[in-house]
């Protein structure tokens, strides 16, 4: 293992006297071989700019500074603000901003912060307790960023990443697939964290589709959660229970779909998702 980020982190926790806390999920990547596989990844460049989210003692930060445009950095631990803004200050083109990235709004910040942008992409170590909603964050209040590599923790990114007809695909990875081009990209052992998290960690990337067919999307992400509900179950049963159609109407229905009335949903691929949803809310709702 590199020792430099191991060495910065050390000597940032000591100089500042500053505490891990569980309540930020603060687990720091200590690894340089590791951090310059997530850059890597990212895609950025230098007419990329690029969004951090908890930035922590600043090791990933600092190394995508010479590859990428511009950082905007989001911070919510008060105690690590000074400490970031006296490292980042021989790096002009690192913006340190104190927040919780839920509060803002992440495009107008990219307006006011950022200079002469072409691309957008998020590279950050989330996390883990608050992945979901920063990621839907990006994916549902964003029109800039284009591309979300994300470290997160290996069972989530299985599950964000999952393909058709495998156990871990789920109404996540229906909606994932839908909005994105998602892709598992490697493996993170807890052995490369200060301190080591409870699970290990893997690196996804998720590239923004430009198109996606115009439907009511409220009703798809419904449909696609009723759908999953209970995975032992079959399509008809569990689409039964939500809407109260009757199961020899689902019948026909799925024969008209060429789909089999013991399917369940995880055999579906995401494009039939779409079309059996719109059907049922034209003709039921």
């Amino acid at each position: 293992m590199s020792q430099s980020s191991n060495r910065h982190t050390q000597g940032m926790l000591k100089k500042y006297n500053l505490h891990i806390k569980k309540k930020f999920g603060q687990n720091y990547l200590i690894d340089d071989n590791i951090i310059d596989k997530i850059i890597t990844t990212s895609l950025a460049d230098t007419n990329t700019h690029v969004i951090e989210v908890g930035p922590g003692l600043g090791s990933m930060t600092i190394k995508l500074s010479p590859v990428a445009k511009q950082i905007l950095a989001y911070e919510i631990d008060q105690d690590l603000i000074n400490p970031l803004k006296t490292v980042f200050s021989d790096y002009p083109n690192i913006k340190l901003i104190h927040d919780d990235i839920l509060n803002r709004d992440i495009d107008n910040d990219i307006s006011v912060f950022m200079d002469d942008v072409e691309r957008v992409h998020v590279v950050a170590n989330l996390p883990y307790y608050i992945t979901t909603p920063i990621l839907f964050k990006f994916l549902e209040e964003s029109n800039k960023v284009e591309r979300l590599t994300l470290m997160t923790q290996y069972e989530v990114a299985k599950r964000l990443t999952a393909k058709t007809g495998t156990k871990d695909y789920n109404a996540l990875s229906v909606l994932m697939h839908y909005k994105t081009e998602s892709v598992f990209n490697f493996k993170v052992p807890k052995s490369v964290f200060m301190p080591p998290p409870n699970v290990d960690s893997a690196v996804i990337s998720l590239q923004i589709k430009k198109t996606r067919p115009k439907i009511d999307e409220p009703f798809f992400f419904d449909f696609i959660k009723e759908a999953f509900r209970q995975r032992r179950k079959t399509l008809i049963n569990n689409l039964h229970a939500a809407y109260y159609i009757e199961k020899d109407v689902l019948r026909t229905i799925l024969k008209e779909f060429n789909i089999n009335e013991n399917t369940r949903a995880e055999a579906l691929e995401v494009a039939t998702f779409i079309t059996l949803s719109e059907y049922i809310r034209e003709n039921f709702f």
